[in-house]
């Protein structure tokens, strides 16, 4: 066996806490290791802490990660940034914070080939369009002079990972390669990693909170809970007969594609649509140089009914999201509330829950303030009723009202998307609109938010657009799916029926991109 990277009792703590404790394993040369955990159980933190890039206030503490025989975790930091990059490097999580915005992705490209050699400049360019080409980036050396924002979200991730292998790194790190990627990019996504794994020998990491795309990916498996490795073992033997309960309650939260809608078997809609959109279409940019983001969209939403949308990056569903709300106006089309025009200036009944409870919440603002936000625009009560409004806003999302006084950098990533719900519904809304509400939440969490939707759909008679790229969550929460092509409605039909008997072509093939759990082990090595 050739064991390129061996972790033995890693332990890692903040501040005098301990955040990893004793973690361990091997990876051999084209092996591929999967890391499953929620947030906060230490998965992360193992990833950063194998490349010794921990946060301000991280340290490791006890154990080694040997690569080759060198225990990164003694080297002095010059020595350290030798390897870094070179011998082992990561695929971040979110390409768009990772990336530099105001240069050039050959730019950026250039400095990593620079960060570990001396090639001519020459040399540097043609390797950097060899890498984009190798991740399947279409005119490779045209494109890098292009910035990333000129890239879809699926792209950008690939440019990460040509970044990563500027140097044919022995070991690669994931940490949430497809996280809020749609299912067609996902899937070409893992493949790439999958055939760079094959074809290089790289030994491959992954850190994710979705199952299917571990069981897609990597031969062998780590369960983390509260730092510590709670079951290991063959990929296929840990998710289809898991020993340890934690291990358990993860599969149990994961939504399944089979399991059929819950929403149309709790409840039934109104018969009279309360929000009806006609030939929506929205157009940016001067007219020469126009892209259109929706083309003629119609659609319905009914009293207590949950529409599910799907479609791929760029197909438009943000866009009409945002025209739903007033925050962006419309290029044609009309959208009707209650019977009449809905006007293009934001409305009180219908408002957004946010992707990222990260960066949708003001961080310099206490949570009363964020909360009390829409009240306080829409001039609903006077400062006693609005606090009084709060509080009882923070109770009905499952939080206590002395959370009205803290920040959100106090709050967990699901508590975080608590406050948000909580903030779109202060000013007593009839449409709640959640765009990708859950994609950025591990499963256990998503699980929590998912059911606290559903009681306060019930309770307040919400009607919803769900908006998300998990075809399995959007099956279990909605009566019926919209699917989204290039910004147009290509079908729409009941949850069941839309998922089991697809008719458009292109719904049948986000269908067919879904990760399952169930999936063929991995044709990778192995190591014991």
């Amino acid at each position: 066996m050739n064991t390129v990277l061996r972790v033995d009792d890693l332990t890692v703590a903040f501040d005098g806490s301990t955040a990893v404790d004793g973690v361990g394993f091997e990876l051999a040369a084209g092996d591929t290791l999967g890391i499953v955990g929620e947030s906060g159980s230490g998965k992360s933190t193992t990833a950063l802490a194998l490349l010794r890039m921990l946060p301000p206030g991280g340290r490791i503490t006890a154990g080694s990660v040997e690569l080759a025989g060198r225990d990164l975790a003694a080297l002095p930091e010059e020595e350290l940034r030798a390897v870094r990059g070179r011998r082992i490097a990561m695929i971040f999580q979110d390409p768009m914070s990772s990336l530099n915005p105001v240069l050039t992705v050959g730019r950026q490209l250039d400095e990593a080939l620079r960060a570990h050699g001396s090639r001519p400049r020459a040399e540097r360019a043609s390797r950097a369009a060899e890498l984009l080409d190798l991740v399947g980036i279409p005119d490779a050396a045209g494109r890098l002079r292009d910035h990333p924002h000129q890239f879809s979200g699926g792209q950008r991730q690939r440019i990460m990972i040509a970044l990563a292998l500027a140097h044919d790194a022995e070991v690669l790190v994931a940490d949430e390669p497809t996280t809020a990627l749609d299912p067609t990019v996902q899937r070409q996504i893992l493949r790439l990693l999958t055939r760079i794994n094959r074809e290089t020998g790289t030994a491959l990491v992954v850190i994710s909170h979705d199952l299917g795309v571990i069981a897609h990916t990597c031969r062998r498996l780590l369960v983390m809970r509260g730092g510590r490795v709670v079951e290991r073992g063959d990929t296929a033997d840990v998710l289809g007969t898991p020993r340890h309960p934690y291990t358990r309650e993860l599969l149990a939260a994961v939504p399944r594609l089979d399991e059929p809608s819950a929403a149309a078997a709790n409840s039934t809609p109104g018969a009279t649509p309360l929000l009806t959109v006609s030939g929506l279409g929205k157009t940016y940019g001067p007219r020469r140089r126009s892209v259109t983001a929706l083309h003629g969209v119609d659609l319905t939403l009914h009293p207590g009914e949950t529409l599910g949308l799907v479609g791929e990056s760029g197909s438009g569903k943000s866009t009409l999201a945002r025209a739903l709300v007033g925050a962006h106006q419309p290029s044609a089309g009309r959208i009707r509330f209650r019977g009449e025009e809905a006007g293009h200036a934001p409305h009180r009944e219908i408002q957004m829950v946010f992707q990222d409870p990260y960066s949708s919440l003001n961080p310099r603002m206490t949570v009363g303030r964020i909360i009390a936000e829409p009240l306080i625009a829409h001039r609903l009560g006077d400062r006693e009723r609005r606090a009084a409004r709060v509080a009882e806003l923070l109770t009905q999302v499952g939080l206590d009202p002395s959370a009205a006084d803290r920040h959100p950098r106090a709050f967990s990533g699901g508590q975080r998307q608590r406050i948000g719900i909580a903030r779109a519904l202060a000013p007593e809304p009839s449409v709640l609109i959640c765009d990708e509400p859950v994609s950025a939440l591990d499963v256990s969490v998503q699980a929590q938010v998912i059911e606290l939707l559903a009681r306060l759909q019930r309770e307040l008679g919400l009607a919803v657009l769900f908006i998300a790229h998990d075809l399995a969550v959007v099956r279990r929460v909605s009566h019926r799916i919209a699917v989204m092509h290039r910004g147009r409605i290509v079908e729409t039909g009941p949850a069941d029926r839309v998922v089991t008997a697809p008719e458009h072509p292109y719904t049948a093939e986000l269908l067919a991109a879904v990760p399952a759990l169930d999936a063929a082990r991995p044709t990778t090595r192995s190591t014991a």
